[in-house]
Formats: C-alpha cells, sequence, structure tokens
C-alpha cells in the first residue's frame, strides 16, 4: 500500500518561499508510470493541481503557477519536494501529493498539510 506524507513548515511569511515534502512509502516514485503531484485547497476554493514529476523526472506545471513553482525530487530518500516562492496571505492553503497513473486521476494522496501565509 503506497503511502505519502507531507512535511513542512505550517507558517510562512509574505514574500518567502513555502517548501514541503513529499515522503512516499510502499512504492519506488522512479516507477513507471507513475506521477507525484502537488494539490492545493484553499479555504471557500476548490482543488488546484499546482504541478507533478514524472517516474523519469520531468516536471509539469500548472500555468497561472508555473512561474513561482519548482518540483524536485531525491530518489535516495524518495521524496519529492515543491517549493512555491513570492507567497502571499492568497497561497493559504492544504497543500496534498498525490500520485497517478501518468497524469490521470489521483490514485493515492497524503492527509494535506495547512500552510498559513501571514506576517
Amino acid at each position: 500500500q503506497v503511502q505519502l506524507q507531507e512535511s513542512g513548515p505550517g507558517l510562512v511569511k509574505p514574500s518567502q518561499t513555502l517548501s514541503l515534502t513529499c515522503t512516499v512509502s510502499g512504492g519506488s516514485i522512479t516507477t513507471k508510470y507513475y506521477y507525484w503531484s502537488w494539490i492545493r485547497h484553499a479555504p471557500g476554493k476548490g482543488l488546484e493541481w499546482m504541478g507533478a514529476i514524472a517516474y523519469f523526472g520531468s516536471t509539469y506545471y500548472s500555468p497561472s503557477l508555473k512561474s513561482r513553482t519548482s518540483i524536485s525530487r531525491d530518489m535516495s530518500r524518495n521524496q519529492f519536494t515543491l517549493q512555491l516562492s513570492s507567497v502571499t496571505p492568497e497561497d493559504t492553503a492544504v497543500y496534498y501529493c498525490a500520485r497517478s497513473w501518468e497524469l490521470d486521476a489521483m490514485e493515492y494522496w497524503g492527509k494535506g498539510t495547512l500552510v498559513t501565509v501571514s506576517s
């Protein structure tokens, strides 16, 4: 059974960079043909897919967030990370990591972590 766990600071100041890590157990992040995504849910809004990293290392980003988002991975630790720069209070959300077959529907999700952007 694949399990995903988000970790990182729960509070980030405006203009700083938000950094989160997703630790995966029960499966390798390099296994064909899985993609590993970051999704967020801001208060009063719908789920927003932010981007993904593929099993072979390529990255894909939402056009609306591409200029501020970076996703990378550490294969030795079976982790992938999210960095979102120049955050504002509008980036306050519960952030989830998830796995999908290619870029299809998400199969497995982490429990999510709340990140608040505030001074």
